[in-house]
């Protein structure tokens, strides 16, 4: 199982390719949305020819008939766990792996940021996820100003603190070094809506050019 680890979030991840299994990404236009229009995930370390063989990899790995067994023993000791720091659950079949994965991992806090709310077969395994009590299921906006959908998007884009409303906690990584640390508001069900504050040179760029 190629879990992750970034020195960020302090815990591990499971993740596939940008973009490409990330069919949320692309608005009614046909063109990306403004949000993964910057995507952090496709510059960097994310380019890299390992980087990409392994979530290559846990693209034709999710598909065995042990990946449900397999991942719930890699989380058996983990208290949080991230879903997703690129790419997406592109298929209803991986969806509901994911679901039973969550269910039989009760000891373990899982946090699913996604864009797959936007198709309606995703629904019922969407409200069976966010049904368990140790999971955040984090429906995303596609905008970078901070706008969102009261009662729906968990998370959205900001250009600076001054853009968040009062109902937006600001995540703290950037006044933490960049790192998480005790922090773990994405995983709490009581914080409905974190603003991520816009990072990397290529969402700065979509930043300038957009965003008034």
């Amino acid at each position: 199982m190629k879990l992750s680890k970034t020195s960020k979030l302090g815990t591990k991840s499971w993740s596939l390719q940008a973009i490409g299994t990330c069919p949320g990404s692309v608005g009614d236009n046909g063109k990306l949305v403004p949000a993964c229009s910057g995507c952090y995930a496709t510059t960097g370390a994310y380019l890299w020819p390992n980087t990409i063989k392994v979530r290559a990899d846990n693209k034709e790995e999710w598909q065995n008939d042990d990946f449900i067994s397999i991942f719930t023993k890699a989380l058996a000791k983990e208290s949080h766990f991230r879903w997703f720091d690129s790419g997406d659950m592109y298929s209803l079949d991986l969806a509901e792996k994911m679901f039973t994965i969550m269910a039989e991992t009760p000891n373990t806090k899982h946090w699913l940021p996604t864009r797959m709310y936007k198709f309606k077969k995703f629904d019922n395994v969407l409200n069976r996820m966010k049904a368990l009590p140790n999971v955040m299921v984090r429906y995303s906006s596609d905008e970078i100003d901070g706008t969102y959908t009261k009662d729906l998007h968990g998370s959205t884009i900001l250009p600076n603190e001054e853009y968040a409303d009062n109902d937006t906690f600001v995540c703290s990584a950037p006044s933490q070094g960049g790192k998480c640390l005790d922090c773990r508001a994405c995983y709490d069900k009581e914080t409905k809506v974190i603003g991520y504050l816009a990072h990397g040179k290529k969402m700065n760029k979509v930043i300038r050019l957009t965003v008034a």
